[in-house]
Order: C-alpha cells, then sequence, then structure tokens
C-alpha cells in the first residue's frame, strides 16, 4: 500500500511539473516578450519540460507494474491505451518546438539575431496544441482509475 502511494505521488509529481513547465513556455513564447535572455530561457525550460514528462511516463509505467491494480489490469483497459497514444502524440508534437529552441538559441549565440514574428507564432501554436492536449490525458486517466471501459 505504501509503494501504491509513493508511486502515485510520484506520478502526480511529474504530472504537474510537466503541466507548470509547459503554461511557462506558453508564457515566454510571445512576440512581445521574445529577446534573448526569454530565448535562452525557454530552452532550459523545455529541457525541464521534457525530464518531465519522462517522469510521467516511468512512474506510469511503474504504477502498472508495481501497482496494486496489476499490469493485466492495466494493460487489458483501452483506456490505458489512450491515454498512452494521447501522450506520445504530445511527444511528438513536443519535438519542434524542442529543435526550434535550439536552433533559436545557436543563431542567439552565434550572430545575435531573434527569430522571426512568423516562426515564433508558428512555435508557439505548436506549443498550444500540446497544452490543450495535456488538459485532454486526465480525462481519459479518471475514467481508467475508475475501471470504466469504452
Amino acid at each position: 500500500m505504501t509503494l501504491e502511494a509513493i508511486l502515485a505521488y510520484l506520478h502526480l509529481l511529474a504530472i504537474l511539473t510537466m503541466v507548470v513547465f509547459i503554461a511557462s513556455e506558453a508564457a515566454l513564447c510571445r512576440v512581445q516578450w521574445l529577446n534573448a535572455a526569454v530565448v535562452e530561457r525557454l530552452a532550459k525550460v523545455d529541457m525541464i519540460y521534457g525530464i518531465a514528462a519522462i517522469g510521467v511516463l516511468l512512474t506510469g509505467v511503474a504504477r502498472t507494474w508495481w501497482g496494486i491494480k496489476g499490469t493485466a489490469w492495466y494493460w487489458g483497459n483501452p483506456l490505458l491505451h489512450l491515454k498512452l497514444g494521447l501522450f506520445i502524440v504530445i511527444g511528438v508534437i513536443s519535438i519542434f518546438p524542442t529543435l526550434t529552441y535550439m536552433r533559436w538559441r545557436k543563431a542567439l549565440r552565434s550572430t545575435g539575431a531573434l527569430p522571426s514574428e512568423a516562426d515564433i507564432k508558428k512555435t508557439r501554436k505548436f506549443v498550444m496544441i500540446q497544452a490543450h492536449l495535456i488538459a485532454i490525458v486526465p480525462l481519459v486517466a479518471v475514467f481508467l482509475a475508475r475501471g470504466i471501459r469504452f
């Protein structure tokens, strides 16, 4: 029972960290606010977001293996596959902003150039898609936790 509580806590902590840092990216990645310091900060914030996402995945898998309900219960439920699928989609979408931030930082460090307005808006759109998809995952999770199957 203690292990289940610790795993649930670590999973929730990773989720909250992920949400905080995607919200930070959304707040920082704006045409009006982007300057050299923000370009550097976005790369760092995105790195923490990525680490938190890996933490969410690892703690979630740990809960399926060592949690009370066990692997058969979790992996036999299509909602887990939907939740994991959404998470993978979010991860794939996150590749574009990550590569963009690295490109921006490289350009800034080598030439001092800031990204174009169009590039900032395009990147922000991907960040916002991630943020909105992340909000759907808990809906699936509450149905999964209650053993509801569709």
